[in-house]
């Protein structure tokens, strides 16, 4: 008994081992391909910062100059120079910088002296609530249309959507977001045209200033969403795994769902990931059409001023941001597309 009660208890140890096994050997491929998103993302991030910091060394800006106005002495200028650190090797100058920005400080402001990362603090929630609203919108309008679309292939919901998109293609945020203001503000008096308040203050207020232009932004990404998913779901749809369903007597929505709508992510992902830094990008313009205090009016303030040390914190704080949300629709995709893993294991299996 002694014997029998040893050999089984051995058993399951053994078996628990190969299904951790297995399963270890089922994570390597997505690991793996994790691992690489990270190195290049680090990649960027490295080259980001060397394009941002190249730009603002090559500006013309003299800081101390400007700060200290016409009756400034050469020596004046000189010891202002000297505190700004701007006396030293540039390659001196951009591990100094990268350094102190990986702890959060990104230097003050030439003319104000207030420090970046507190001015990118007040105006960053702006950006990041007006974007959050406009992929959220996009994604919904966007999904919502290509799905309708694909399960009226060829009907007139289908035609409307690819109409719809069509034009909404040719559009910039600035056009749309202009048709929003004369249609909802001026026309309806539905919506105020500009202005911002804090979500945290009141979130029903803002959601009423943030609507038009998350709008603004999100119709041109909902169209690309919208026929991506429809392209994608329409060629799963005859896919045999699919149609094998149907004929066991799956209704076209069930199998839609249930099966279809997973696989035909990852191109959708793919898109709404492209779609991220036109989001941030055309906050510029938006932000000036709806008198929005965000990151890029405050770029564009110290653009205009030559504050070097306030656009290089906007743009490398973007640049995170545009990154960031690339990793995450990466590792989404691999999460969410079985096909890419089982060509990974395949690949792995033939070395």
């Amino acid at each position: 008994m002694s014997v029998a009660s040893t050999t089984a208890g051995s058993r399951v140890p053994q078996s628990y081992v190969r299904r951790a096994g297995a399963r270890f050997n089922q994570a390597i491929p997505l690991l793996r391909s994790a691992a690489g998103v990270l190195v290049i993302t680090a990649t960027v991030l490295f080259l980001a910062s060397v394009i941002t910091f190249a730009l603002g060394a090559l500006s013309d800006s003299n800081p101390a100059a400007a700060a200290l106005g016409e009756t400034a002495t050469p020596e004046d200028i000189e010891r202002l120079n000297h505190e700004f650190g701007l006396d030293r090797p540039l390659v001196v100058q951009y591990f100094d910088w990268v350094g102190d920005a990986l702890r959060g400080d990104l230097g003050r402001s030439w003319f104000t002296t207030i420090p970046v990362t507190d001015s990118i603090k007040t105006a960053l929630p702006v950006d990041l609530s007006i974007a959050a609203l406009a992929l959220a919108l996009a994604i919904l309008i966007g999904g919502g249309a290509g799905i309708g679309a694909a399960l009226s292939n060829g009907g007139a919901f289908d035609r409307a959507v690819t109409l719809v998109c069509s034009v909404l293609g040719t559009l910039p945020p600035f056009i749309i977001g202009i048709g929003l203001i004369v249609i909802f503000a001026v026309k309806l008096q539905a919506l105020p045209a500009g202005g911002y308040v804090p979500i945290n203050v009141d979130p029903l207020q803002w959601l009423r200033f943030a609507i038009l232009p998350a709008l603004a932004l999100s119709l041109d990404v909902a169209a690309s969403i919208a026929r991506q998913l429809r392209t994608s779901l329409i060629g799963q749809l005859h896919e045999n795994y699919a149609v094998g369903a149907q004929m066991r007597g799956f209704g076209r929505r069930r199998v839609l769902f249930g099966h279809v709508l997973r696989n035909a992510a990852g191109p959708t992902l793919a898109v709404i990931g492209l779609a991220i830094p036109l989001i941030i990008g055309g906050a510029v313009m938006t932000e000036k059409l709806f008198g929005l205090p965000g990151v890029a009016q405050l770029a564009l303030q110290a653009a205009e001023k030559g504050d070097v040390p306030v656009v290089l914190g906007t743009l490398m704080v973007t640049a995170v941001i545009v990154v960031a949300a690339s990793l995450v629709i990466n590792v989404l995709q691999l999460v969410l597309n079985p096909v890419a893993r089982r060509g990974e294991r395949t690949t792995g299996a033939g070395r």
